[in-house]
């Protein structure tokens, strides 16, 4: 079985998009602006790279990532792997024809049955409403979070108030940076 890993900024409140998840307002620049970028605290960002075996997107986070992403010489690696959009509007019309190899998931039972295939890590970028849906239904494995030194008040939060049983969580790996951001990587506990 695969493992599901969601990586994601996030503030020290849980928020992962001030913008309220608006496509149109959608800006990670917010990382950026909070505190002084220091290299290592991003080491997590190149190691995830080299641990993905695929990525697993909802479809707004597909549609702002395919435009961009197969032309940054940061995500080179991400042009090679497998892409999962789940998605019930897309079509097959709609995908990038220079990112490789995706494939429209339309539900969570799609990605459980991925999850069930032999192949690497699967990685959830962005896509906060996936990700809570993935967490909602117990299909998440693992977090790697870079949590950030200030409280945004507004905007998407990364875990939902669904009402549900406390989930357990395994602090696996953690460093605290210069700038103030916070790696935190957990494992799910089943």
């Amino acid at each position: 079985m695969r493992t599901i890993v969601a990586t994601h900024f996030v503030s020290l409140d849980g928020k992962v998009d001030p913008t309220g998840g608006d496509p149109e307002l959608h800006d990670t620049a917010w990382t950026y602006r909070t505190v002084e970028p220091v290299q290592e605290a991003y080491e997590l960002k190149g190691r995830e790279q080299e641990e993905a075996g695929a990525l697993l997107l909802g479809r707004a986070s597909y549609q702002m990532f395919a435009p961009v992403w197969p032309d940054m010489a940061e995500f080179t690696r991400y042009n090679e792997l497998p892409k999962y959009v789940v998605s019930t509007t897309l079509t097959d019309a709609d995908l990038a024809d220079n990112w490789g190899e995706t494939t429209i998931l339309r539900s969570l039972d799609d990605v459980a049955r991925l999850r069930e295939t032999d192949g690497g890590e699967i990685q959830v970028h962005g896509s906060v409403s996936l990700t809570r849906a993935l967490a909602d239904a117990g299909l998440v494995d693992a977090y790697h979070l870079l949590v950030f030194p200030v409280i945004l008040g507004q905007g998407k939060p990364l875990f939902s108030d669904t009402d549900k049983p406390a989930q357990r969580l395994k602090l696996t790996e953690h460093e605290a940076y210069s700038n103030g951001i916070q790696k935190q990587v957990f494992e799910v506990l089943r």
